[in-house]
């Protein structure tokens, strides 16, 4: 059984609380990220997309990095992107909603003319990402506990 929902980019504060209440649950709650390194000051820049249900419930959410924000995460690059805090409610998981928000911010950045994303993908999560067109690089590291490896898609 499918759950109908949509993808769209959180323009108002309702929709960036939304986005932080799923990132709350899955990164705090679930995986036990500090609740101080989870929310940062590239939030206030980001592009943000928020996948709802069609009663308004918020399933998933994720982040684009452009520009000055993004270059810490993307090697200086300025015509790469980079995508972050990807979070899917538990009760959403298996339904497309990962894959339709990783696709909503691909076309945010496109939106930006940028020609590639970067993202650090937790280790677990690799062979979703890699489903999706990006490959690994680089060794795997630390970020808060948590095994991540780095990742591109060209665009």
């Amino acid at each position: 059984m499918s759950t109908p929902y949509t993808v769209r980019v959180a323009e108002d504060p309702a929709d960036r609380e939304a986005c932080f209440a799923v990132r709350k649950e899955v990164f705090v709650v679930e995986q036990g990220v500090a609740q101080d390194i989870e929310y940062d000051a590239y939030d206030a820049v980001a592009v943000h997309v928020l996948a709802v249900r069609e009663d308004g419930v918020p399933l998933g959410t994720g982040r684009l990095l452009y520009g000055a924000a993004a270059a810490a995460k993307t090697g200086g690059d300025a015509s790469v992107g980079s995508l972050g805090r990807l979070a899917v409610a538990r009760s959403a998981r298996g339904l497309g909603v990962g894959a339709a928000l990783v696709r909503a911010v691909e076309e945010a950045a496109r939106a930006r003319g940028l020609a590639a994303v970067d993202l650090h993908a937790q280790t677990h999560a690799l062979r979703f990402y890699e489903r999706l067109g990006y490959e690994a690089y680089g060794p795997e590291f630390p970020d808060a506990g948590i095994a991540h490896r780095a990742m591109r898609r060209v665009l």
